[in-house]
């Protein structure tokens, strides 16, 4: 008996062919280049090339946000080493409690506030349009990692072009899997992103036209020439075809 449940075990160990089985559950994840999210670490060190914008955009952050919890003001500069929280400590807390109870003693009087060249409403609206020409070949999703966006087939050296007027906010290669980007910011609310460039025509601090011509399309960080395409707003990623016109 026992031999006989010897031969048997040999024969199935022959018939798998010496592979292990597989767990059930288990699922293969592909390898192609996608697009992900960094979570926020305690703080992150500048380094060149670094805005404040590039920086919050890697981490899901409001740049406003970061800027507030840093202490930075307008027009947001930070310093190759200089170290950016992601929290507030408790100073930080203490500071917005007590700036919270000094604009509530303010409100209660009667101020007449005098309006200035200076300051401007915030525009909300942006008139969107496509960034390049070709097939959606990948579209948003909420849930999924890597798909904050939409991703567009071309060829290679075809030009993207600025999807609405606005100040470029970061020009460069130091986002893992984006490759060359660009981040355009259009008011105070919005922002994009035109990623795998293969050649940037823009620099930091530019302000552009909506349809100028700002990169050609490319494959850096990922495997195919192709477009990545991403708008925020307040920082979080929202599809971008239900900005952009229908073609």
């Amino acid at each position: 008996m026992r031999l006989l449940l010897a031969f048997l075990m040999i024969l199935l160990t022959a018939c798998g062919g010496g592979n292990a089985v597989a767990p059930v559950g288990k699922h293969t994840q592909s390898n192609k280049a996608k697009v992900t999210q960094t979570k926020a670490p305690s703080f992150h060190k500048v380094k060149k090339g670094d805005t404040l914008y590039s920086i919050s955009w890697r981490y899901g952050m409001n740049y406003k946000t970061l800027a507030k919890i840093n202490n930075i003001r307008s027009p947001y500069k930070i310093y190759i080493g200089q170290k950016l929280r992601f929290k507030p400590t408790k100073t930080t807390q203490n500071n917005y409690k007590k700036k919270a109870t000094t604009s509530k003693k303010i409100t209660n009087k009667k101020v007449v506030k005098k309006t200035t060249s200076s300051t401007r409403p915030v525009n909300t609206s942006v008139a969107w349009r496509w960034p390049t020409k070709g097939k959606v070949i990948s579209t948003y999703s909420k849930s999924a990692a890597g798909r904050k966006g939409i991703d567009i087939a071309g060829k290679s050296g075809q030009q993207v072009v600025s999807s609405a007027a606005g100040k470029v906010v970061y020009s460069g290669n130091g986002l893992a899997r984006y490759g060359n980007l660009l981040i355009i910011k259009h008011n105070d609310v919005y922002l994009s992103a035109y990623a795998h460039n293969k050649k940037l025509l823009v620099k930091d601090g530019q302000y552009v036209k909506a349809g100028q011509k700002i990169a050609t399309l490319g494959r850096t960080g990922t495997q195919r020439d192709q477009l990545h395409f991403e708008i925020r707003r307040n920082g979080k990623p929202i599809d971008p075809m239900q900005f952009l016109p229908k073609r």
